[in-house]
């Protein structure tokens, strides 16, 4: 990858921007550490796809995993919402809270809004656009062009531009720079394998950042869209934003190297072993709620009449592990005081825990397996 050039920076009067080469062409890959980490991180993600045909009702378990990972990319931008305060309902939350809450369900939307229109779009500047106006409906950043690529300058870091760690290119140049990267997408004739191609997609998005806000976000999205858009995972099931988050300086200087050194093989590096680590804690992870759908299972079949009702609840609580006892009411079909006594079976079987402390509002969590997401 020594041929690689990643662009220049360009003077704008008081400041500079920078000015990303088209990536639309063949790059030749020749560091073998970089091809060692790709060989691991197919095998690795080849796994983890093969649980989308063994798990019945994976995408019980797929919004789950979609909500940690809204949990861990909002964190990025300084969301301060947790898995068990996104588990809530808006109203259970204290006002100064509810604005972080909004960005976290939004995100969830976008994801899942945008895999559905895989069915019927293709990866494209158009299906980003539209995923951005899920993204920021309603939230911060909704006066900032939401679906709409910017028509001003942005920055990244410092209080003014004059103190920015990073300057995009230039508004005028967005929309040729996103043209080139969706050609780039779907140019079958440059042979690059997928996992690399998406690897410069994400850094190259990250880098003409498109939007006036929400760019880290849509940047972590577009890489589950391209891999389920390939057909290299038939669910999305792989996620970077804990990986991100976890390594946020290495995340942040491995792009900056891209761009002012034009290593393109260290950003490799890093985010291969970021796929490899993320597939194997998804395999761990859908290894350990296979075991305890088995152990929940054999235990509600203990509950003899009342079996049928409880296991209506727990397909409930996959997918949503907090619950309130009108819940369990309205699902489970039974009256209020069917439901206490359901609870009072779950609590001893310890598949329910009450997290409220009070006596009114109680809200009950599925706690074994919330745990495997924190």
């Amino acid at each position: 990858m020594k041929q690689y050039k990643s662009g220049q920076k360009i003077s704008q009067g008081y400041y500079k921007s920078f000015q990303p080469e088209f990536i639309n062409r063949q790059l030749q890959i020749d560091d073998m550490e970089v091809l060692q980490l790709l060989s691991q991180a197919d095998r690795e993600l080849g796994r983890l796809d093969m649980y989308s045909n063994y798990i019945p009702n994976i995408d019980l378990f797929i919004s789950m995993h979609v909500l940690k990972e809204a949990t861990q990319s909002s964190k990025i931008e300084g969301t301060q919402t947790n898995m068990d305060e996104a588990l809530l309902e808006k109203e259970d939350l204290p006002l100064e809270k509810r604005d972080d809450w909004d960005e976290v369900q939004n995100y969830t939307r976008a994801l899942e809004w945008a895999i559905e229109q895989l069915d019927k779009l293709p990866l494209s500047s158009r299906l980003i656009r539209e995923t951005h106006r899920v993204l920021l409906k309603g939230v911060r950043g909704n006066t900032k062009q939401p679906g709409e690529f910017r028509t001003s300058q942005n920055w990244i870091g410092g209080a003014t531009i004059n103190d920015a760690a990073f300057i995009p290119p230039v508004y005028t140049s967005v929309s040729k720079l996103m043209s080139d990267m969706e050609k780039f997408i779907h140019n079958e004739e440059i042979q690059i394998p997928d996992l690399l191609k998406i690897g410069i997609v994400h850094y190259q998005f990250e880098t003409i950042h498109p939007f006036l806000d929400g760019n880290g976000r849509v940047g972590r999205l577009l890489i589950p869209l391209y891999l389920v858009s390939k057909g290299i995972l038939k669910k999305p099931v792989l996620y970077l934003s804990d990986f991100f988050e976890k390594n946020r300086n290495l995340y942040y200087d491995n792009l900056m190297a891209v761009r002012e050194k034009n290593d393109l093989s260290q950003w490799y590096k890093f985010f291969l072993v970021g796929v490899i680590q993320t597939a194997k804690n998804g395999i761990e992870t859908f290894d350990k709620i296979m075991q305890l759908q088995n152990h929940t299972a054999s235990d509600i079949q203990s509950l003899g009449s009342r079996a049928s009702k409880a296991m209506k609840v727990i397909n409930y609580l996959y997918k949503r592990p907090m619950i309130t006892v009108d819940k369990i009411s309205e699902i489970a079909s039974v009256s209020l005081p069917s439901s206490y006594k359901l609870i009072s079976e779950l609590e001893k079987k310890g598949i329910l825990k009450e997290v409220t402390g009070g006596q009114r509002s109680r809200m009950y969590v599925f706690d074994n397996y919330v745990k495997l997401f924190r």
